[in-house]
């Protein structure tokens, strides 16, 4: 018997609306823009969700063809004609590889173009459009999506990663993988049920693994599994994309038509013990002095800064100063680390070498460092990750990259060419960074970080209120297209 074909494609880019650059096609070259059999030879032992794909569909005999894939690091908006152009290079894809008994989808679910505010919706909507109604399309998204009725009508059936930081991507293409191959196989017929409860879950308080959201996974898994459910999904919601649904939602799997009346039972239950719940997801903030404080008093060390205004995860240009700024103001003592994107300053440092003392500006152009600074190690800046960590990623590139180390200070940098969030503690090691040698260590992130960094955090970690396009108190973001009333904003 013939062996079923699935095709895999994929787009997917996190969009924070409150950054006045725009993604563009180059960012997608940067990271990846793959076609054909390029996914399998890049993708297929990957800790992603198109990971997953492959050896879903392996493991349950079917054959993968693979189609489309893009993915670009989270940042602005994308341009408009770049957007349809690759929808366009997605469909063509399709098109050209003639009819397949089903598609998994990898989506983000945060992702906004010019003209286009449910991006993902749109883009799976022409995949409906183009692939009918009869073919199964079953699509994994990140958490940190803003689900919206479109992706929902689109597919067949949604997953979500379970984790934040996401450490089970690959587990989740598998779980679509073989919700596929039973779809295939006649065995259910699945159908989905959504709710979106008037909450935005801050992102300070979206760790899965700690209160207040492990009880509510748990919770939830117990829903999920009762009879005639397929499974579910929490989606925490991206608060840094101004679109209507920004916001946290449920998302439960029914077994056939007749269960979708479950499904929804299911998932406006969750909604409605998330909202009992949502005073615990407004967060007391620490403010970057007392977050100091509390590294100059630690007897464990390093201490990591969590610097939430920086989040490179969440589209920010990974070149604030603040928190090093502030350190510098009290005049600590204190040994602080910090990676900057700064491709003038990596470049410098790369035209002096090794062992030269290079007099330069450092980070953001609005509020630069400027100091004398030692030239301590060069680099190519490509760095391997052989664990699962947030984001799938396994190979890493962030140009040529500089160490500099303050003359007469406390503080080291690495200096990168571009823009790398702190995903993988090699950044470090493989350019030659002892963390155990600082008191503090600045992580351009949130909850992501800490799976790469956990091993070496002997203080702990400081989720520090710093400013920025990422800043943890969304109150403070000018939002013009959100929906009202929405906790925290309409308390």
């Amino acid at each position: 018997m013939k062996r079923r074909r699935v095709g895999i494609v994929g787009l997917l880019q996190e969009s924070n609306t409150f950054i006045a650059g725009v993604t563009t096609r180059a960012h997608f070259e940067a990271d990846l823009l793959l076609h054909g059999e390029a996914i399998r030879e890049a993708m297929a032992g990957a800790p992603h969700e198109v990971g997953g794909f492959f050896a879903g569909l392996d493991e349950a005999g079917l054959e993968a063809v693979p189609l489309f894939l893009a993915r670009a690091l989270p940042y602005g908006v994308i341009k408009q004609e770049d957007f349809e152009g690759l929808v366009a290079e997605l469909l063509e894809a399709i098109a050209s590889a003639g009819p397949l008994d089903g598609y998994l989808a990898a989506p983000h679910g945060a992702t906004v173009a010019e003209g286009y505010p449910d991006a993902d919706g749109e883009w799976l909507t022409r995949l409906r459009e183009e692939i009918g109604e009869g073919t199964p399309l079953i699509a994994t998204l990140d958490p940190h999506a803003n689900l919206t009725p479109a992706m929902v009508a689109a597919t067949d059936a949604i997953v979500a990663y379970a984790t934040n930081p996401h450490l089970d991507q690959r587990e989740t293409g598998k779980k679509a993988a073989t919700l596929m191959a039973r779809t295939l196989a006649g065995e259910i017929v699945p159908g989905q049920a959504a709710a979106y409860p008037p909450l935005a879950i801050n992102i300070q308080c979206q760790n899965t693994s700690v209160e207040p959201l492990a009880s509510f996974y748990a919770e939830a898994a117990a829903l999920f599994s009762q009879p005639g459910l397929l499974g579910g999904s929490v989606i925490l919601g991206f608060p840094y994309a101004d679109v209507e649904l920004m916001g946290s939602s449920l998302l439960v799997l029914g077994d056939g038509p007749g269960a979708l009346t479950k499904a929804q039972e299911a998932a406006d239950a969750l909604a409605a013990i998330l909202w009992k719940r949502r005073a615990d997801f407004d967060p007391v903030f620490l403010g970057m002095d007392e977050a100091l404080d509390r590294v100059a008093k630690s007897r464990e060390r390093p201490v990591v800064l969590l610097d939430m205004g920086d989040n490179v995860g969440g589209g920010s240009p990974a070149d604030s100063t603040a928190i090093i700024q502030a350190w510098r103001q009290r005049g600590d003592t204190t040994r602080l680390f910090a990676c900057l994107h700064d491709a003038a300053a990596a470049r410098l440092a790369s035209e002096a070498g090794v062992g030269a003392i290079i007099k330069t500006a450092v980070g953001d152009p609005a509020d630069p460092l400027r100091g004398r600074f030692l030239v301590r190690s060069l680099s190519d800046g490509i760095f391997h990750e052989a664990e699962a960590r947030h984001g799938g990623f396994s190979v890493f590139d962030q140009g040529p990259t500089a160490v500099l180390e303050e003359e007469g200070g406390g503080l080291v940098l690495m200096v990168t060419t571009r823009r790398m969030a702190p995903f993988s503690l090699a950044q470090l090691t493989s350019n030659g960074v002892e963390s155990e040698s600082f008191d503090g260590i600045i992580a351009k992130g949130v909850i992501a970080p800490m799976a790469a960094y956990a091993p070496i955090a002997r203080g702990g970690f400081l989720h520090v209120d710093s400013p920025g396009v990422t800043r943890a108190d969304m109150t403070k973001l000018a939002y013009r297209h959100r929906r009202v009333p929405l906790f925290p904003f309409e308390k």
